[in-house]
């Protein structure tokens, strides 16, 4: 007989399973992103360029890229830093993605630069404005997904599980993406806040299942000590493993090796650490049905202006039909952890249930404050998140293309939502392709 997980060994290996609203409707299964042509995601911006300003604005489609290799690609060619360089949020890489960009080029127009030539990315429209884009300046996003690998009639199952989203909203669960290939983003998280620097290299580079086949040798090199050896092997799409590999070779302490990692890339480990307890706090409250609903101790999204007011025992019996009112129109939404030392805390047994899942996670808020101090990474993200979203739009088809027969499915999501965690309530299996 199986010996049972520990909570925590149920959280490191990624259980938090997600529980589903849409469980009437039985699941497509099917794959996703077969082709690039087959996960389409347009920005919807929160604003227009002004139109003068010190910074360019580029509204880029790019293809099978990140967002952040697209950022190294347009600071060279603008011959800019890295800092220079803004976006709204992270898009796919495994898809065709359309999004804005901006570069701070002081007294300097688009005209002033030549063409941005790049294999995979191209310039729909470029202007200028006063502000540099940051993370968050962006309305939501708009989807168009073709799930393949899946018989086109299932479509009746796909649109009773999309309306009722539409009609109720999808649990705001994040998506399998911000953990990345080797699915422990999240563990590596957790090991830099608390400061076990050698066990952050060793999630990052040790030998691993998930890991593509082209850095196998990389990281057997490293597994036997051999640094110079591992760096070499690494491909050098791979910058993270190669920075360290290259701090490593040069005899530098754990320590002082992590501080080759880029700091957008270290605050989105410690994000998807956030994120993983999340998560859990979320199956929990879809557990108890309450996930629709606000109770005491919640903290109330407003959706409008995403501020949040606490919910006591005299509100909700002096309101409580208009509160009621107000969630089922998604003018409000019960909120989950993003953990973070600045985190707005619920009351009662809400606050309890969520320290409860950052314990099971395998940590503690003084945790929390002495990452701070000892490390200087900031808690990014300490914050609340709503528990469900609205999905705006919907629009679904089953059909055959010369590369088989597919079924489509397209919404426009609020900021920081993902697509593949409504695809999940649709297709209902892990999600290939991701």
């Amino acid at each position: 007989m199986d010996t049972p997980l520990t909570p925590l060994e149920s959280f490191d290996t990624g259980a938090c399973a997600p529980r589903y609203l849409t469980a009437e409707f039985p699941g497509i299964g099917g794959t996703l992103k077969v082709r690039p042509e087959d996960f389409l995601v347009e920005e919807i911006p929160l604003y227009n360029p002004a139109g003068e300003g010190e910074h360019i604005f580029l509204f880029i489609e790019k293809r099978e890229l990140t967002t952040l290799q697209l950022r190294d690609a347009l600071a060279k060619h603008f011959k800019v830093q890295r800092n220079c360089i803004g976006h709204a949020g992270l898009k796919d890489k495994q898809a065709i993605s359309r999004q804005v960009i901006s570069i701070h080029t002081p007294g300097k127009k688009p005209e002033d630069f030549p063409s941005f030539i790049h294999d995979r990315a191209r310039v729909l429209w470029a202007d200028l404005h006063t502000n540099k884009l940051k993370r968050g300046h962006l309305s939501g996003n708009r989807f168009s997904i073709k799930v393949r690998e899946v018989e086109p009639l299932a479509v009746r199952a796909a649109k009773g599980s999309l309306e009722l989203l539409a009609s109720h909203g999808a649990p705001n669960r994040i998506g399998q993406q911000r953990f990345g290939f080797l699915h422990n983003n999240h563990l590596v998280g957790r090991e830099m806040i608390l400061g076990n620097w050698e066990e952050v290299i060793n999630l990052i580079l040790s030998p691993n299942p998930d890991a593509p086949l082209s850095s196998a040798d990389a990281r057997n090199a490293f597994s036997a000590g051999q640094y110079r050896d591992a760096f070499d092997l690494m491909p050098k799409v791979f910058k993270i493993e190669r920075n360290l590999l290259r701090a490593l070779s040069n005899e530098h302490s754990p320590e002082k090796a992590m501080k080759a990692i880029d700091p957008t890339a270290a605050g989105f480990f410690i994000s998807a650490f956030q994120s993983a307890v999340f998560n859990l706090v979320l199956n929990q409250r879809i557990d108890s049905g309450n996930i629709n609903q606000l109770v005491e101790g919640d903290l109330a999204f407003v959706m409008k202006n995403r501020s949040t007011f606490l919910v006591d025992s005299d509100e909700l019996s002096s309101v409580e039909t208009r509160l009621n009112e107000r969630v089922e129109s998604f003018e409000l939404s019960s909120t989950g952890p993003m953990w973070g030392t600045s985190m707005d805390r619920t009351s009662g047994t809400i606050d309890q249930i969520e320290l409860d899942a950052l314990r099971i996670a395998g940590l503690d808020p003084s945790d929390l404050e002495r990452c701070e101090t000892r490390s200087g990474y900031p808690m990014i993200g300490g914050d609340r998140r709503p528990m469900r979203i609205p999905v705006i739009d919907p629009e679904i088809e089953g059909g055959i293309d010369e590369h088989g027969a597919y079924i489509r499915c397209a919404f426009e999501l609020g900021r920081g939502s993902f697509a593949t965690t409504v695809m999940d309530e649709i297709m209902k299996t892990p999600i290939a392709g991701v």
